[in-house]
């Protein structure tokens, strides 16, 4: 049971988040949101997994990993349900951010859970949670227009409840099934919250997943356009669809494997260096090579992301695995955000459609660079 709650709580992180983006016409036509209303509802999600991270470290010291996980998943289902009563665009944004500061107390609340349920198979709890997260994105876009919105007579705003219903489920799930004694001692000792900011490991652990986190939001971001002005504009759904499913086998993949290579950095010299392999591969190839090296890309992200995911459960002391793990999230979703901005300032100022994605090109090399980060012996308790 404790794998299966693992995998829920991962899928229920994007469920709400990707079930925007397949009624944006909706949206358009109801509300009349223009493409920047459209940028800065789509931009919420990431800013508040940012901003609401360490909150999120707070509530766990506070009550416990189980009950703020319980905590960020009704926070999540509420603030999506809320999103279908909407009245104007500005309660679209409040709900919004409801939802995402939900999201945002759920992530740090996974490692630390995962070292608690599984201290001798932190890789491949990861990985199962990991699994979650990517079918969790990939089932909400897939599924909303040829299943939900026919469901729901083709209602954006049902859709929206439509899918907060499995994270409300899913917390009731938890708080009836959740293994509490696993989790006691851990919880104990979570009197810390505060992200020891000196502390070199937290930055690093940081721009490896932020590194991971920009390449696929850059590359979703940038590949439509950067598609079309190679002047195959009916690849766009191909090389999106590529880019995303792409990350699903490799889920699969690191089940078995993630155990074994989390702390090896030649892992991440690969990764880096493959997706950097990647990235060129879609510069220099045209048609359905782009589409081709995109689904690579996907892949190639879905492997780091797993083993990044793992690191703050393997890398720092029992109690101090929450607060890590905020402040990685913190750092990551920052650096998200900041290189997305700057890929699209490089592209208008270069009118170079490859400008784009030169910021991943430098996040590859980022996380070979930070690879023997990994190496790093287990620590005690840091004090600040």
């Amino acid at each position: 049971m404790p794998l299966v709650l693992l995998w829920l709580a991962g899928a229920c992180l994007r469920l709400t988040v990707l079930a925007i983006p397949p009624v944006i016409p909706l949206l358009h036509t109801d509300l009349r949101l223009s493409e920047t209303a459209i940028g800065w509802l789509s931009s919420l999600p990431p800013m508040l997994f940012a901003i609401a991270a360490v909150p999120g470290a707070l509530l766990i010291a506070r009550f416990g990993l189980v009950r703020a996980l319980i905590a960020g998943l009704l926070l999540n289902a509420i603030g999506s349900a809320a999103r279908g009563a909407v009245g104007d665009a500005t309660s679209l944004y409040v709900s919004t951010i409801i939802m995402g500061a939900g999201i945002a107390v759920m992530q740090p609340v996974l490692p630390p859970l995962v070292r608690a349920w599984f201290p001798q198979r932190i890789g491949f709890a990861t990985a199962v949670y990991s699994n979650g997260l990517l079918v969790g994105e990939t089932l909400a876009v897939a599924l909303a227009i040829p299943v939900v919105l026919p469901l729901v007579h083709s209602s954006w705003r049902m859709s929206l409840v439509f899918w907060s219903g499995p994270v409300l489920a899913t917390a009731l799930l938890v708080a009836l099934a959740a293994p509490r004694g696993a989790v006691g001692a851990s919880d104990a000792t979570a009197r810390k919250w505060w992200p020891n900011w000196k502390d070199p490991l937290i930055w690093r652990l940081g721009l490896i997943f932020g590194s991971v986190n920009a390449t696929y939001f850059v590359s979703n971001a940038f590949l439509p356009d950067y598609v079309t002005a190679a002047g195959h504009p009916e690849l766009v759904g191909a090389a999106l669809t590529a880019l995303n499913f792409g990350q699903l086998p490799a889920s699969l993949l690191m089940l078995p494997l993630a155990g074994r290579l989390v702390t090896e950095p030649r892992a991440y010299v690969a990764t880096g260096l493959l997706a950097l392999v990647c990235v060129v591969g879609m510069m220099v190839t045209n048609g359905i090579g782009i589409v081709i090296w995109a689904g690579l890309l996907g892949f190639i992200g879905a492997v780091t992301m797993v083993l990044a995911l793992a690191l703050p459960s393997v890398l720092s002391a029992p109690d101090d695995v929450h607060r890590t793990s905020a402040g990685m999230f913190t750092i990551s979703y920052s650096c998200a955000m900041a290189l997305s901005v700057l890929g699209g300032w490089l592209w208008d100022l270069t009118r170079l459609s490859i400008a784009g994605f030169v910021p991943v090109a430098l996040c590859s090399l980022v996380i070979a660079a930070l690879a023997p980060t990994v190496k790093r012996a287990p620590v005690q308790s840091a004090a600040d």
